[in-house]
């Protein structure tokens, strides 16, 4: 057996390696935990959003309004518990896309507004705009391939949004926008033609 000194004593290497599995599975229960988490909250906003648009019955006039306020209402509900929107961002805007494709709304109009909104709100309450901006596109791309939408349009507007609002912000803002997006539309351009089929040659 292998023996380590240590202020205080001796510890063994077979203590080390039992420390090692104990963290290694708390990490893995914790992520497990964080996953359930983020489906909670990607299930509650479709519902809420779907749910609100089939009340009014009017989805291309509700959505962008319905879309602010699930945003406003995250980015509060972070700011009380003090912590969890650059996590609950991706979240509640893939939510925010699938429930209004639930109810056959503009998923591309709404994907731009979801990002601009979050980016506007993690400003005022003086979150990483950048983190904010990167997390909310990767959502609304991530709900428009599940629904069979657009993705390609859908990171394009996302990204302007996103830089939109951080222009509303200032010069460091969109800077720092950019520099965390850059590349969003052409991976999504690059994912979009790999898996189309290549052309014979003939």
């Amino acid at each position: 057996m292998t023996e380590t000194e240590t202020i205080g004593g001796t510890t063994s290497a077979q203590d080390i390696g039992k420390a090692g599995s104990a963290v290694k599975e708390g990490v893995v229960s914790s992520l497990k935990g964080i996953n359930e988490i983020e489906a909670e909250i990607v299930s509650l906003v479709r519902n809420t959003v779907s749910n609100s648009l089939r009340a009014t019955g009017a989805v291309a006039g509700e959505a962008v309004g319905i879309t602010k306020d699930v945003v406003k209402g995250a980015i509060q509900a972070t700011e009380e518990v003090g912590t969890g929107l650059i996590l609950s961002t991706k979240s509640v805007a893939k939510g925010v896309v699938m429930g209004v494709s639930d109810v056959g709304g503009d998923v591309i109009s709404v994907a731009g507004q979801t990002v601009k909104g979050a980016v506007k709100g993690a400003a005022e309450i003086g979150a990483d705009v950048a983190m904010v901006a990167r997390r909310a596109v990767d959502g609304v791309i991530e709900a428009t391939k599940e629904v069979g939408g657009n993705a390609e349009e859908v990171a394009k507007v996302a990204v302007n949004g996103a830089i939109d609002a951080a222009s509303s912000i200032g010069n460091t803002a969109v800077k720092a926008v950019k520099d965390m997006l850059v590349g969003v539309v052409e991976g999504v351009k690059e994912v979009a033609s790999s898996a189309l089929p290549k052309p014979k040659q003939g």
